[in-house]
């Protein structure tokens, strides 16, 4: 099965992004339903408004739970980054459980970014809901574990959040050189730069001479790892703009 590249320009609300642990899948888990029902959970309440945009971690901790009390018969694991634009104050709210991400980039350079949570080499942080009984074997992590910040942004600044299918295979340098490419901040522009870096990263993970991020973290914990690592891709690119009621 070919990875999904998803490459979206939105609008700056709440937005975020999950990626389902693929161990699941040699238990007869389809690890996508896990981390879109979270999502689409989390979408829920936002546009129920029960969500405070300086606590995005409430957004995750509120879903999760939900899905914990079972009204979606569910099984599997996910990361997940959500981040939260108060468009008035211009100050951006985030968390992040696991090894998606996100980027502020000013100027051609990245002024913020989030911290990649790991337990050890290629396990990181994750929500999980267990088999009865299992519970204290499969890995989970609580929403409250994940790393949290706010920052200060600017008009025109560059927020990218993605999963690590992006983060594993192109290193920061060469993110930049495609935002650079981002001439103005119409739709269709910001649109076509996304797609243009998944399709990038998407190219780059199944490249067996090429020194990937993955690869070098690899490496680094004392394996002999070389090319890129094929995994789902979703890039979100937003521009912060002026602010109108």
């Amino acid at each position: 099965q070919r990875p999904l590249i998803h490459a979206l320009a939105v609008s700056v609300l709440p937005s975020g992004v999950a990626d389902g642990v693929g161990g699941w899948r040699d238990y007869g888990v389809d690890p996508s339903q896990f981390s879109a029902t979270l999502m689409k959970t989390c979408e829920r309440l936002v546009r129920e408004g029960r969500f405070t945009p300086s606590n995005p971690v409430g957004i995750l901790n509120s879903a999760y739970y939900e899905l914990l009390q079972n009204k979606v018969p569910l099984l599997g694991s996910s990361t997940a980054c959500i981040v939260v634009l108060d468009q008035q104050r211009h100050r951006l709210h985030t968390c992040n459980l696991g090894d998606s991400g996100f980027l502020v980039v000013r100027g051609g350079e990245v002024v913020h970014r989030s911290d990649e949570q790991q337990h050890y080499f290629n396990t990181p942080f994750q929500l999980s809901i267990a088999p009865p009984g299992a519970e204290g074997v499969v890995l989970s992590d609580s929403p409250e574990a994940a790393d949290s910040s706010s920052f200060d942004v600017q008009l025109g600044d560059i927020i990218l959040t993605a999963t690590d299918g992006l983060f594993d295979n192109m290193p920061d340098y060469m993110i930049l050189q495609e935002l650079k490419k981002l001439k103005n901040s119409n739709y269709d522009s910001i649109q076509q730069t996304a797609r243009s870096i998944a399709e990038q990263a998407h190219e780059l993970a199944y490249d067996p001479n090429y020194m990937s991020p993955f690869a070098q973290f690899a490496c680094d914990n004392g394996l002999n790892v070389r090319g890129g690592k094929p995994d789902d891709i979703t890039v979100l690119l937003s521009i912060v703009a002026e602010y109108t009621d």
